[in-house]
């Protein structure tokens, strides 16, 4: 059994601040949800009881006090490196530059911080399979985890899955479903859960909150990173690829317990990289609750025709903003960081595009440090 962080005192609503006894709300705050707003709920811990990073341990374990497991599976994730790319910002027009690349961890991008405590969690129920709706990382990362914690993981995928990934998430013993398009996922999703009572990674409501809320708050260990790692040279912006904003959300969370330390003085600006306007049409006034018509085909890690209400808090919060990219954009992103020696996945690489555009449009300044985070490594083909 894991063990469960006894910091941890109740969970509370990001739009309505209802708090909840901690449990799993699948479907985000019941409160919200009534009134017809599908929000997220944080975390939230005894802020009485101190707390600090544990310098004896590594990766995620340095958070421990602030994550809801104090022990789960690990396969060595977290603990990325920040990097100045030397001559990157001469290509931007920027003063620096630095990334943070999460295609260092096991399974090659950040979703293996999401992963361990969704197992840990589905272990702690006595569930025998946790279940995720993906055609990637995150099915990749949750197959490995869920084969080193000793359960069955079932992924939903549709025909279209690239060999490599198959292959990937097939060899740990995992199960592979496939469907005929993505929203059919969510209801095969929705119906093994429901029905058969296993654990869901991912979100399979419409519209959605976001994944797994335990899983999402491993992704506040990089924010609680990026302070450790860059209290000294903190950036003015962080540039990062968002789908349904939990990397974002996380991030936005970890830096802002940061700021509550003491650690750092000011939130940077946090900019979503999306590939066709759905944030953005939400930060111009429309509703984060509609659908957003677009495609992309080499964008799919940052995909989808949906908003969350974590990605617009994460954004507002900060003064920030979203971005859009094109396909077209990416394969020269690529080429332009693998140049400065980071091949980046086509959804990581938007990021090198984004800032381009941020920086031309007056939006980030030339004189502004920036941090841009690349999400996965892009030796998996795509």
């Amino acid at each position: 059994m894991y063990e469960w962080n006894q910091m941890v005192k109740e969970f509370t609503c990001l739009r309505c601040s209802t708090k909840y006894v901690p449990d799993d709300y699948l479907k985000g705050c019941p409160n919200c949800l009534e009134q017809g707003y599908p929000v997220s709920l944080q975390v939230t811990y005894d802020e009485q009881t101190p707390w600090k990073i544990d310098q004896a341990a590594r990766g995620l374990f340095r958070y421990v006090d602030r994550l809801p497991y104090r022990t789960f599976p690990t396969l060595g994730e977290g603990g990325t490196p920040v990097t100045q790319l030397m001559g990157l910002e001469k290509e931007l027009g920027l003063t620096e530059v630095w990334i943070k690349n999460e295609g260092q961890n096991p399974t090659g991008s950040h979703k293996d911080r999401m992963s361990p405590l969704i197992v840990a969690r589905a272990v702690a129920l006595k569930r025998s399979a946790v279940i995720a709706a993906s055609s990637g990382n995150a099915g990749a990362s949750l197959a490995a985890y869920a084969a080193a914690a000793g359960i069955q993981c079932k992924i939903v995928t549709t025909s279209q899955i690239q060999d490599g990934w198959e292959k990937a998430i097939r060899i740990t013993g995992a199960e592979i479903i496939k469907v005929s398009d993505s929203l059919e996922r969510w209801e095969i999703v929705k119906q093994m859960v429901e029905k058969q009572e296993i654990y869901p990674a991912t979100n399979y409501h419409m519209p959605p909150v976001g994944s797994n809320l335990f899983g999402v708050q491993g992704y506040v260990t990089v924010g609680l990173e990026i302070a450790e790692q860059m209290h000294e040279v903190l950036p003015a912006a962080i540039v990062i690829p968002c789908a349904r904003g939990d990397l974002i959300w996380g991030v936005w969370a970890g830096l802002t317990e940061a700021k509550r330390m003491g650690w750092i003085k000011q939130l940077p600006r946090l900019y979503a990289v999306e590939p066709f306007p759905r944030l953005l049409h939400v930060l111009s006034g429309r509703d984060y609750r509609q659908e957003f018509e677009g495609d992309s085909s080499l964008l799919p890690s940052i995909g989808g025709n949906t908003v969350t209400y974590q990605s617009l808090y994460a954004v507002k919060s900060t003064v920030g903003s979203a971005v859009v990219v094109s396909d077209e954009e990416v394969d020269q992103a690529q080429s332009s960081l693998a140049r400065k020696g980071i091949y980046a996945e086509g959804s990581s690489a938007a990021t090198y595009t984004a800032v381009a555009k941020l920086v031309q449009s007056g939006t980030i300044r030339k004189s502004e440090r920036v941090l841009m985070i690349i999400t996965s490594h892009g030796y998996k083909g795509v």
